[in-house]
């Protein structure tokens, strides 16, 4: 029989700072701090060549603390209180675009004059992948994500995001959020590193889900919910089962001429797209869930210059 899955967190403690805990039923066990590992807990984990076992066998005799999960899942972002953060330290977020085809067809539909570039990446040998964000412009869980002042146009684009091992082999996963202007990237795919890639672009969280032997590709359902002024704005839900691509083949393209030294996130695509009419507007929420690894909450801020 396999052993269970692991779930891994990050979280802040006051008087200590960022710190790391293994999920253990209704309670989190804090197992590793930022001052006591260089801020690269995550990092030297991934250098290991199963760290779902190295947590499971070592997480009891290095328990720094015990946090009850539902309040920290529940907990905004305060430096007086525990709460989580984006379970990343030194990784970089790739992304993956044009993964299924609902995503083709709103990226064909945002753009004029370049539209046949989007279907023909579709089923193109190579994938379309970009660089995302630095641990910096990365939100956590029930903290604000951010959508841009000279944008008009913007949605949230909730994914699976994909933990890959320095030797480029899947490790984990956790749900992300790749938070987009379309109006901008529609003017001109050239500004696509503008439409993507700013402060508070990304959400990662709540947890990653460390595997044993993860398989080339999981089927795992995502559903998206936006909440404006307590009513629900739009409401969807795919299922990676529908991608055109598979996990690990989108790792083994990112890996080409590439080195990830601590190890890589990257965001899988969506399949999900609210309509041409809808734009995501501040005080939104934005909620992704993949019921293994649990829910992705965050506030929607713009500010106005």
């Amino acid at each position: 029989m396999a052993d269970a899955p692991v779930k891994l967190l990050r979280c802040h403690l006051p008087g200590m700072g960022p710190a790391w805990g293994v999920v253990d039923g209704a309670d989190v066990s804090v197992i590793a701090a930022d001052t006591g590992t260089g801020g690269a807990f995550l990092a030297s984990l991934l250098q290991l060549p199963n760290p779902a076992r190295a947590l499971r066998t070592g997480h009891a005799a290095g328990r720094l603390a015990w946090l009850p999960l539902d309040a920290l899942l529940a907990a905004p972002p305060d430096d007086a209180r525990v709460h989580l953060l984006a379970p990343l330290d030194r990784q970089e977020v790739w992304a993956a675009g044009v993964t299924y085809e609902r995503s083709r067809v709103a990226r064909m539909d945002e753009t004029q004059g370049a539209e046949r570039f989007y279907d023909l990446v579709y089923d193109a040998e190579r994938p379309e992948l970009f660089f995302k964000a630095t641990p910096s412009r990365v939100a956590g869980p029930n903290a604000p994500v951010r959508i841009r002042a000279d944008a008009t146009w913007n949605v949230p684009e909730p994914e699976v995001a994909v933990l890959f091992s320095p030797r480029l082999e899947v490790a984990g996963y956790t749900i992300g959020n790749d938070m987009s202007s379309r109006d901008i990237e529609g003017q001109n795919p050239l500004y696509l590193p503008q439409a993507k890639v700013y402060r508070e672009c990304c959400a990662l969280g709540p947890v990653i889900w460390l595997d044993d032997d993860p398989p080339e590709h999981r089927a795992l359902k995502i559903t998206l919910m936006i909440e404006r002024r307590g009513a629900v704005a739009f409401a969807g839900e795919t299922s990676t089962a529908s991608m055109k691509r598979r996990f690990a083949e989108l790792g083994r393209w990112l890996a080409r001429d590439n080195v990830f030294a601590s190890g890589v996130f990257l965001l899988t695509g969506t399949g999900l797209v609210p309509p041409n009419d809808f734009t995501l507007q501040a005080g939104d929420v934005v909620r992704i869930t993949v019921p293994e690894i649990g829910t992705l909450g965050n506030p929607v801020v713009q500010q106005r210059g």
